[in-house]
């Protein structure tokens, strides 16, 4: 028996169907303040004139240094992390469609991941992939959100559903270990996802996803972080060391810290 809502079933259907979500984001408020936040680094960062700093995250390569740009994100990955506000901010914006994917106890990634891909830059790609091939949980599921609008080679693609076993097929028999070879094979059944500044990505992880060569005009930035249910397994990344609880309910508290008392059994029963 499903006893889920019809919006709930619509959006798990939607899900299952296609491996992924977008939708727009209600909490609007919030994602302000994670830009406001990246705004203001940058704006300590960078010499650039506060009237075009509502263009500063599309056109970011004008002001960096290719070969500066890997330190410059660590350095900001730092800094978003370091805020005691971010993760929550993070959390609220896909809290509604997590409560519906995943449960309403989560886990969630102690660190948010940062993307900066510059026009034409071939060192920031990540190749065709599955996380959970390296180990991730295949109960993982990633919110991935833009600071500014992606579209074809400027976002990430990701798998259809459909095509995953010929894929594995592909793989177990031919033993292609090559990522480039894999994209190449499903190159044309791969979809490229357009996600709007506003709107939020939900991704199943356990399919196969990557990002080319950015051959539009302006810089990418986008951020990722996984969320799963506090009791389903966990793979390489373990729980306290990769991921924390962050909707723990009292009852699930209460029976985690339960001791069963040892009771001695009355002789003359």
């Amino acid at each position: 028996m499903n006893l889920l809502s019809n919006k709930e079933k619509s959006l798990s259907s939607e899900f299952i169907k296609n491996g992924y979500i977008i939708k727009k984001i209600n909490d609007i408020k919030n994602l302000n303040k994670i830009r406001d936040i990246f705004e203001n680094f940058l704006l300590k960062k960078i010499k650039i004139n506060i009237s075009k700093k509502n263009s500063i995250f599309d056109e970011f390569h004008n002001y960096i240094d290719q070969n500066k740009l890997n330190n410059f994100r660590l350095e900001l990955i730092n800094y978003i992390n370091s805020n005691n506000n971010f993760r929550s901010y993070y959390y609220s914006i896909g809290k509604y469609y997590l409560d519906i994917l995943v449960g309403n106890e989560l886990v969630m990634q102690n660190n948010i991941n940062l993307s900066i891909q510059l026009p034409n830059d071939s060192d920031s790609l990540l190749p065709l992939h599955s996380d959970v091939w390296s180990g991730d949980s295949p109960y993982e599921i990633v919110v991935w959100l833009p600071l500014v609008d992606c579209y074809k080679t400027k976002s990430m693609y990701i798998l259809n559903p459909k095509y995953y076993n010929s894929l594995i097929n592909k793989i177990r028999t031919n033993k292609i270990q090559d990522s480039e070879k894999l994209f190449k094979f499903i190159e044309k059944k791969v979809k490229w996802l357009n996600v709007k500044y506003g709107e939020v990505l939900i991704f199943n992880q356990s399919l196969p996803h990557g990002n080319r060569v950015n051959k539009e005009k302006s810089t990418r930035w986008s951020m990722n972080c996984r969320f799963k249910s506090i009791f389903s397994p966990y793979g390489d990344k373990k729980f306290g060391e990769f991921f924390s609880p962050i909707t723990l309910r009292p009852m699930s508290e209460i029976g985690m810290n339960y001791e069963l008392p040892n009771i001695e059994k009355d002789e003359k029963n």
